[in-house]
């Protein structure tokens, strides 16, 4: 089939031809991405997942022998993790509008639903968490900035802890080509986020200049917006640097994020009766958590479950609990948020606690405000502007 002819923009110069790229070909480019995503995740999950289940299906009789308080206990611990994330989220925001826990909790749990759902799901529920801290009424530059801020925030606190925990348990267990492989991963992210907030450090002018020559080769993006946008980042992130507790307070909260996370594994490790030392235990989630941040599946389903089994096996742990643990951890951390997290986002789109309802609470209120103020001018004639 011949491809139709091109059209004639006249606003382009010269009335040049402006070749129109056929839905078709856009269609069939979609189809063969989405099928390699599929494949892969297929792969992955038959390759790495299934063998780790026969040792869940060998370790079944654990169930009758579980501790049913100390799954309560780590589940409230997986739950405190999202939570302390939600606070990270916090400290990075500006004091105005202020957002109340509850209202980024469940943006929290949203985004993360979207994260667990979708191969390389950092950016879409990157995407998802900007526009919901938008309709919260969040300046675009200063959600853009929190959201770049945690996660690297989030993500030096998790390569910190794995080199500590590295640092004490290769002496004791030996050294392991995937230990290598992991401080490799984790350092290339670290320099990407890193590049981009020195490139921010470096001052506005070089940032805009960055990002108009970006913004020039990729079609639909405005030089002049992304310039403007870079701009406001560029001052939240000076703004930011000036108050260190701040900073400190956000990386306190990226570390009671990890250190719930890994302590729920832990204590779901108790409950079917199995005991690790908490540094190989750091190392063994560390590891997991780390090359899971490699866009291959969707919140890493496939990759967490047979490196934590496989290490915490390497460390002594009988193959079918460590089985049973993970898994049964991984419905918590992994496919619990998913359900919760359309519920959050049911909740933040419709309802009595909406953002919809939230920006028409805080109109009402501005409103009620500048009502009292005429009030008191015209009760105190005094104060009143002079008249010209």
């Amino acid at each position: 089939m011949s491809e139709p002819p091109p059209t004639i923009d006249p606003d382009t110069d010269g009335g040049r031809p402006t070749p129109r790229r056929p839905k078709r070909r856009l269609r069939k480019r979609d189809h063969l991405k989405r099928s390699a995503y599929v494949l892969v995740f297929l792969l992955v999950f038959n390759h790495l997942v299934v063998p780790q289940l026969g040792g869940a299906r060998r370790a079944v009789h654990l169930l009758s022998d579980v501790n049913p308080l100390l799954l309560l206990l780590a589940l409230g611990l997986e739950i405190g993790s999202l939570g302390a994330y939600a606070m990270m989220t916090r400290a990075t925001l500006p004091k105005e509008p202020s957002l109340p826990v509850p209202v980024l909790f469940r943006i929290q749990l949203a985004t993360r639903a979207v994260t667990n759902l979708v191969p390389g799901g950092s950016a879409a529920g990157g995407t998802l968490g900007f526009k919901l801290l938008t309709d919260a009424g969040v300046a675009p530059s200063a959600a853009g900035f929190t959201l770049a801020t945690i996660g690297l925030g989030s993500a030096v606190v998790l390569n910190l802890l794995l080199w500590m925990a590295l640092l004490i348990s290769i002496p004791v267990n030996g050294f392991n080509p995937v230990y290598l492989t992991a401080a490799v991963v984790g350092l290339i992210l670290l320099g990407a986020m890193g590049a981009l907030m020195l490139l921010l450090l470096k001052g506005a002018d070089r940032a805009e200049a960055v990002m108009r020559g970006i913004a020039s080769r990729v079609p639909f993006v405005n030089e002049d917006t992304a310039a403007r946008f870079i701009r406001q980042l560029v001052g939240r992130l000076d703004a930011l640097l000036e108050e260190p507790a701040l900073i400190r307070r956000g990386l306190s909260w990226a570390t009671a994020n990890w250190a719930l996370d890994a302590a729920s594994l832990w204590v779901f490790m108790r409950a079917f009766g199995e005991t690790v030392s908490p540094v190989n235990l750091v190392v063994a989630f560390g590891l997991a958590n780390v090359l899971a941040a490699v866009p291959i599946t969707p919140g890493g389903l496939g990759v967490v479950e047979p490196v934590l089994i496989s290490s915490l096996v390497g460390f002594g742990v009988d193959r079918g609990t460590a089985a049973v643990a993970v898994i049964t951890y991984r419905l918590a951390a992994f496919w619990l948020p998913i359900p919760l997290g359309a519920l959050a986002y049911a909740s933040l789109m419709v309802g009595p606690s909406s953002l919809k309802q939230r920006r028409r609470d805080a109109l009402k209120r501005l409103r009620a405000d500048a009502a009292r103020a005429d009030r008191r001018v015209w009760d105190d004639p005094v104060s009143a502007p002079d008249a010209p």
